[in-house]
C-alpha cells in the first residue's frame, strides 16, 4: 500500500535530496552513468586501426579475454558483441530448450528475460531480499518446495508441467546476491546456475568474483557499465571445453580451414570486435581504480543523506565488495508519488536519476509468465532510485 504525504512534506524531502546530491557532486548537471577515458584508449584504438584487425579476429580480443579471466578469477572468458548475446550463449550451453522454465528475478533489466525467451523457453519469476536486491534464495526455497516435483533428477512446475532447467539470480547494481542461499537451492533443487553479473564486474563475495560460482557467469560492458567496450560482454567459465564451445558458437559455428567454409551447428554471430577490445583493454588497466571511485563516491552519498528521514543508500551486503556501479537510495516505504517527485526535482536541477526497471511481470510481454509471490520486489520498485554514479565523481571527492 502507498503511503500518503502532505504535498509541503513530500517536497521538503525532494529538496532535501536535490541538496544532498548537491553536495556530493557539486552545483552542475550530471548524468546517471557516464563513461571515462583516461588512459590508453587513443592508443590501442589507433594501433588496431593500423594493423587494419578490425573485425573477430584480433590480439587485442585474446588480450581481453585474457584480462577477464585472470581478474575474475575464472579459468576462462569469451568475449561477446553485449551482454545480452552473453545470456543467450550460456542458457543454451546450460542445456535450456524450448518449453523449459527458467527462475529468474522479476526486479531485473528486460535484457535477462529477454536472453530466455530467445531460447523459446519461459521465464518464471522469483522475488529479490531487501538486503541484496538479488534473489530471496529462502523465500524461493519455501515456493519451489511447494510448487514442484523432482522426476528423473529434474525440477517440474507440478501447475504447468514445465521442466524448470535453470536458475539466473542478477547482481543488482552491482551488490552480490546471497550466492551460497541461491547454490544451495539451485544443487537441491537439480537446477543449473547461470549467473547475471553484467553490473557486477568487480565485486566479490568472502574475495570470490561474481560470476564465477555457478556454471557459468555473464558480463556486460555497455557504455555505461563500469567499464565499457562501446557494445560488448562476455561469458565467464571455470570449465575449459565449455568455453571452447562457447567459442565455437559464437564465431558461426565455422570449422577451422585455410578456405573451406563447414559449420558443424547452428551458430552465432556473436564473436567482440577487436576494435571494441581494444578499448576494453585499456578500461580494464584503469578497473581497479574506477571501483576505488565508486566506494569512495558511495560513502560521500552515505554520509550527505545522514539525517534525511525515511531515506537510506544501499550498502554492500555483509561479506562482500560491492562495485558500487549504480549507487541507490531507497525509500523507507513504499511511495510511488514520494518516488516520481524526487525523481522530477532531481532531474528538473540537471542532476539524472532513475527509478529501478519496470518489474518483467508488469510488461506486456511477460505478463502471462508463471511467478511466484513479488512482495519485496513490488516494494523494491516504488522505492528505489539511482543516483548519478560516474567514477569522476568519486575521483573528484575531497
Amino acid at each position: 500500500m502507498n503511503t500518503v504525504q502532505a504535498p509541503h512534506a513530500q517536497s521538503a524531502l525532494a529538496a532535501q535530496v536535490v541538496d544532498a546530491i548537491r553536495r556530493v557532486v557539486g552545483d552542475k548537471q550530471v548524468a546517471l552513468h557516464d563513461p571515462q577515458f583516461s588512459g590508453r584508449e587513443w592508443e590501442y584504438l589507433k594501433d588496431c586501426l593500423d594493423s587494419t584487425f578490425v573485425s573477430s579476429v584480433g590480439r587485442y580480443v585474446d588480450r581481453f579475454e585474457a584480462d577477464l579471466a585472470a581478474y575474475t578469477g575464472a579459468q576462462n572468458a569469451v568475449a561477446v558483441v553485449n551482454g545480452t548475446a552473453a545470456l543467450h550463449v550460456a542458457l543454451l550451453l546450460a542445456g535450456v530448450e524450448a518449453g523449459d522454465e527458467v527462475l529468474v528475478p522479476a526486479l531485473t533489466f528486460i535484457a535477462t528475460t529477454n536472453a530466455i525467451a530467445y531460447c523459446a523457453a519461459v521465464p518464471h519469476f522469483v522475488d529479490s531480499e531487501e538486503r541484496t536486491l538479488g534473489v530471496d534464495p529462502h523465500a524461493l526455497r519455501v515456493y519451489l518446495s511447494e510448487t514442484t516435483e523432482q522426476r528423473s533428477g529434474a525440477c517440474f512446475n507440478k501447475t504447468t508441467g514445465r521442466r524448470i532447467r535453470a536458475l539466473v539470480p542478477m547482481h543488482a547494481f552491482g551488490h552480490p546476491v546471497d550466492i551460497e542461499g541461491v547454490l544451495a537451492v539451485a544443487r537441491d533443487f537439480n537446477l543449473v546456475l547461470v549467473e547475471d553479473a553484467a553490473e557486477s564486474l568487480g565485486s566479490t563475495v568472502e574475495g570470490r568474483h561474481t560470476g564465477t560460482f555457478g556454471l557459468m557467469g555473464t558480463l556486460s560492458f555497455n557504455g555505461n557499465k563500469t567499464i565499457t567496450t562501446g557494445g560488448g560482454g562476455a561469458i565467464l567459465f571455470n570449465d575449459t571445453e565449455l568455453a571452447k564451445h562457447a567459442k565455437h558458437l559464437t564465431t558461426t559455428a565455422k570449422l577451422a580451414h585455410r578456405w573451406e567454409y563447414h559449420h558443424d551447428e547452428i551458430g552465432f554471430n556473436y564473436r567482440l570486435p577487436n576494435i571494441n577490445a581494444a578499448l576494453g583493454c585499456a578500461q580494464m588497466e584503469q578497473l581497479p581504480d574506477f571501483i576505488e571511485s565508486k566506494r569512495r563516491l558511495f560513502t560521500r552519498y552515505r554520509d550527505a543523506f545522514t539525517g534525511i528521514p525515511d531515506i537510506r543508500i544501499v550498502e554492500e551486503p555483509p561479506g562482500c565488495h560491492a562495485n558500487y556501479w549504480l549507487q541507490t537510495m531507497l525509500l523507507a516505504n513504499p511511495d510511488r508519488v514520494l518516488r516520481d517527485e524526487i525523481l522530477a526535482a532531481t532531474n528538473d536541477a540537471g542532476l539524472m536519476t532513475r527509478p529501478t526497471w519496470t518489474l518483467m511481470h508488469r510488461l506486456k510481454p511477460y505478463a502471462a509468465s508463471p511467478r511466484m509471490p513479488l512482495t519485496t520486489a513490488e516494494s523494491l520498485e516504488s522505492r528505489l532510485i539511482n543516483l548519478p554514479s560516474s567514477a569522476a565523481l568519486g575521483q573528484s571527492a575531497s
